[in-house]
C-alpha cells in the first residue's frame, strides 16, 4: 500500500470520525424546520380571534408537537447509542472557557425544552379539556384530568417554555454561523447533509 493511499485513508477516516452520522444530521435538520414551524405557527395562532381557522390551527400544532416529541426521544436514543463526534482540537484550544460551558449548556438545555415543551402543551390541552387526538385518527391519553387551575398554570408554563426555547435556537444558529462566517473553522460542515 502506497504512502498516499494511506494519508488518504487516514484522512478520510480523520473527517468521518469529525462528522455525525447521516441519521443523526437527518434527525437534526427535521427537528430545526419541525421546531422553527412549530413556534411560528404558535406565535401567529394565538393572535387569531375564535374560529375554524383558529381551532385547525390549534389542532395542526398538538399533531406536530406530538410529532416533534416523538422525533426528540427517537433522537436521543440515537444520541445515547452512537456517540457525538468530539469538537475537533484546534477548535476546542482556542474557545475560552465560557463558550465550552455555552456549548455544553446550550445542549443539554434544548434536548430538555424538546421534551417539556410538548409535554407542557399536552398536559395543557389535557387540562383545558382538549384532548390530543394525533392525526385527527389516534387518541392519545391525557396527562392530567380536566381542571381549569391546572390549565390556568400550565399554560403560561408552555408558553415561557417554548420562548425559552425559540431563544436558544435563535442562540445555536448565531453560534453555528459565527463559526462559520467568523471563523471559518469549518464546524458547521459535521452538520451538513452531503
Amino acid at each position: 500500500m502506497s504512502a498516499h493511499h494511506t494519508d488518504l485513508s487516514a484522512s478520510s477516516t480523520s473527517a468521518a470520525a469529525t462528522r455525525y452520522t447521516r441519521t443523526a444530521v437527518l434527525l437534526h435538520w427535521v427537528l430545526a424546520l419541525g421546531l422553527m414551524g412549530l413556534i411560528g405557527v404558535g406565535w401567529y395562532m394565538t393572535s387569531l380571534p375564535f374560529s375554524p381557522a383558529r381551532l385547525k390551527l390549534y389542532n395542526w400544532h398538538k399533531w406536530a408537537g406530538v410529532t416533534v416529541l416523538a422525533l426528540s426521544a427517537l433522537r436521543l436514543v440515537w444520541r445515547v447509542t452512537h456517540r457525538p463526534p468530539a469538537l475537533p482540537a484546534a477548535i476546542t484550544q482556542q474557545m475560552p472557557a465560557w463558550q465550552h460551558w455555552a456549548h455544553h449548556g446550550t445542549h443539554h438545555l434544548l434536548y430538555v425544552l424538546f421534551f417539556a415543551v410538548p409535554l407542557l402543551g399536552w398536559a395543557y390541552s389535557s387540562a383545558a379539556g382538549f384532548p390530543v387526538v394525533w392525526f385527527g385518527v389516534w387518541p392519545l391519553p391525557d396527562w392530567v384530568a380536566p381542571s381549569l387551575e391546572w390549565a390556568e398554570l400550565l399554560k403560561p408554563l408552555h408558553h415561557l417554555s417554548a420562548w425559552v426555547l425559540a431563544g436558544l435556537i435563535v442562540l445555536h444558529i448565531g453560534a453555528a454561523l459565527k463559526h462559520q462566517w467568523v471563523d471559518r473553522d469549518g464546524l458547521l460542515s459535521r452538520m451538513s447533509l452531503k
